[in-house]
């Protein structure tokens, strides 16, 4: 399952560095406001707008910009756009499986960015279904488990042993993958356990992840960035092994 979200694994590691963590928070503020509007201001009732905000704070957004998102989504301040949300499949370069999450106010304008892009970087668009089939929606949890004092293989086996499907690693960082029903018990079996997550997302998860030369790869990497820095989009998932 190593290739599931090559670039938000990336987003989540330099989201402190990054010199447009502006766009990131306008990106989080959407994402905010449109759970809002799904099913309300209540967290503890709403885990969509939940797990918003706790990728926003691992993000280290402000709480003000959170407010903010939060009351454009419940009408308290008038937003003057109408979000929505939507995604696309597409090919990448080397014919990797790519599938782009974005929310936006103009729909054809996106789908006219995306298609731009995929062209530049040797992609093109897929139909629907052509490409989610090769995915597994999961929970991901990441945790930074270098101060744990526990090794690699004693943390993979809390994660297992807490009911978690599978692991990755990057770095130091530890991805846990579980059922989405599961995500939030096991989050806190391990924080009791003292591995506390420090990004918690729904996301698509390769049901097999392809290894590229590293030219290859770069090309890759070229279509994440790019597609990164478009406003509308939120995520990218890929079946590049990372």
């Amino acid at each position: 399952m190593s290739g599931h979200s090559h670039w938000a694994t990336i987003k989540h590691q330099k989201g402190e560095t990054d010199i447009k963590r502006g766009l990131i928070f306008s990106k989080m503020a959407r994402l905010i406001s449109i759970a809002v509007k799904e099913k309300g201001i209540d967290p503890d009732k709403n885990p969509k707008l939940r797990l918003a905000i706790e990728k926003a704070k691992s993000l280290n957004m402000p709480k003000d910009n959170v407010d903010r998102a939060v009351k454009k989504g419940s009408g308290e301040l008038a937003e003057g756009t109408q979000l929505e949300e939507t995604s696309f499949e597409a090919f990448g370069p080397s014919g990797i499986a790519v599938i782009i999450e974005t929310i936006t106010d103009n729909k054809n304008r996106t789908l006219s960015e995306i298609k731009k892009i995929l062209n530049l970087t040797n992609g093109k668009l897929a139909g629907e279904g052509s490409v989610k089939w090769l995915f597994n929606r999961k929970g991901v949890l990441i945790a930074n488990a270098g101060q744990t004092g526990k090794t690699k293989e004693e943390l993979e086996l809390m994660a297992i042993e807490a009911g978690a499907e599978d692991t990755n690693w990057h770095d130091d960082s530890l991805e846990v993958f579980t059922k989405i029903e599961d995500l939030e018990k096991i989050k806190g079996i391990l924080a009791e356990k003292g591995l506390i997550t420090e990004s918690v997302s729904l996301d698509w998860v390769a049901k097999e992840s392809i290894e590229l030369p590293e030219k290859e790869k770069a090309a890759c990497e070229k279509l994440f960035e790019l597609l990164d820095e478009s406003d509308s989009v939120q995520d990218i998932y890929s079946n590049l092994k990372s």
